[in-house]
C-alpha cells in the first residue's frame, strides 16, 4: 500500500491544494503467486468533516490497511469548514473542486478507472453532506455515496440565529458557507431537491449507503433522510447501531461501508450483533 501526498492546482478553489492518495498497488509477490492483474483502480472519495482536513481518514481508522485488501484507491481531500459546496458569493467553488477538478486530476494522475460504476464518494459528518449532495449533483460521475452519520442541517441552517454559542452555528457562518440562505431551498445544495430533479430527468440514482448512530446528535435528521430515500424508491442500505459522534463509531463503519462497495478481492469484515440493518 502506497500513501502519497500530492499537492495540485484547482482551477475551482484557484489555488494549490494537498490531498491524501491510498494506491493499493505495491503488492509484494513472492515466487510460486500469481502476479495480480494490473487494470484501472477502482475509487472511493472520502470526504473528512468539519475542522478536519486530508489526514483524518488515515490517522482515525483502520482505512490504509482496508483498502489495501480490497485493491481500492482512496482520494482524500481538505473541505476547509465549506461543506464541499459552491458559493459564487464568495468565489469558493468547492462542490466544483470535488466533482471535477479532483476527479479529472486523480484519474490523469493515477491509474484510476473513468467508469460511474467503479467511482465512488464517502464522507462523514460534513463531508456526509457533501458526499451526498456532490453524489447527487455529479451523478453521472459517482455510481454509489457513502453517508456516515452525515451533516444534514439544512433545517437547521435556516432556522440559525447570529448568537448561537457554537460559532459554525450563526447565521453569519452558514451565509459564509452557503450564501443567500432564502435562496437554499431546491438549490444544488438541497439534497432533497437534488433527488427530486434527478428523477424528473429521468436520471439514473446512485446506490447509496447511510448509517448512523443511535445517540449520535444527527440521528433523527438521518432518519428523516432514510424515510425520504426509501418513499423516492432509492437502492438504499441503512445501518444503526449503538454509537455517538465519534471516531470509535466511523472506524467499525467505514469498513461496514467498503465491504458494501462491489470491489474486487474482498475480505470478509467484522460483525457486531448490535448492528441493525434495513
Amino acid at each position: 500500500m502506497a500513501l502519497i501526498q500530492a499537492d495540485f492546482f484547482s482551477k475551482s478553489l484557484m489555488r494549490t491544494v494537498t490531498i491524501n492518495v491510498i494506491i493499493p498497488t505495491d503488492k509484494a509477490v513472492f515466487p510460486g503467486m500469481a502476479k495480480p492483474e494490473k487494470k484501472p483502480l477502482k475509487t472511493l472519495y472520502l470526504l473528512h468533516g468539519i475542522f478536519g482536513n486530508y489526514t483524518d481518514w488515515v490517522t482515525g481508522t483502520r482505512l490504509q490497511s482496508w483498502a489495501q485488501d480490497r485493491g481500492l484507491c482512496v482520494v482524500m481531500p481538505s473541505g476547509d469548514n465549506h461543506f464541499y459546496v459552491d458559493n459564487p458569493e464568495s468565489e469558493s467553488y468547492y462542490g466544483k473542486f470535488i466533482g471535477e477538478d479532483l476527479v479529472e486530476f486523480t484519474r490523469d494522475t493515477f491509474h484510476l478507472s473513468d467508469k460511474r460504476e467503479d467511482t465512488f464518494i464517502g464522507g462523514l459528518s460534513m463531508g456526509g453532506y457533501g458526499a451526498i449532495v456532490n453524489g447527487l449533483k455529479y451523478s453521472d460521475t459517482f455510481g454509489r455515496i457513502i453517508m456516515l452519520s452525515a451533516g444534514l442541517i439544512l433545517e437547521r441552517v435556516l432556522a440559525s440565529t447570529p448568537d448561537d454559542p457554537m460559532p459554525t452555528h450563526r447565521r453569519g457562518f452558514y451565509q459564509s458557507v452557503f450564501g443567500d440562505l432564502s435562496k437554499l431551498e431546491g438549490s444544488d445544495k438541497d439534497y432533497r431537491a437534488l433527488l427530486l430533479r434527478l428523477k424528473e430527468q429521468g436520471k439514473a440514482l446512485p446506490e447509496i449507503y447511510q448509517c448512523c448512530g443511535t445517540e449520535d446528535f444527527l440521528y433523527g435528521p438521518n432518519c428523516a433522510y432514510r424515510d425520504f430515500l426509501r418513499e423516492q424508491g432509492v437502492k438504499l442500505t441503512w445501518e444503526e447501531g449503538p454509537g455517538s459522534h465519534n471516531w470509535v463509531f466511523w472506524d467499525e463503519y467505514i469498513l461496514r461501508a467498503l465491504d458494501w462497495l462491489p470491489l474486487d478481492g474482498r475480505v470478509q469484515g467484522i460483525s457486531s450483533g448490535n448492528v441493525r440493518k434495513s
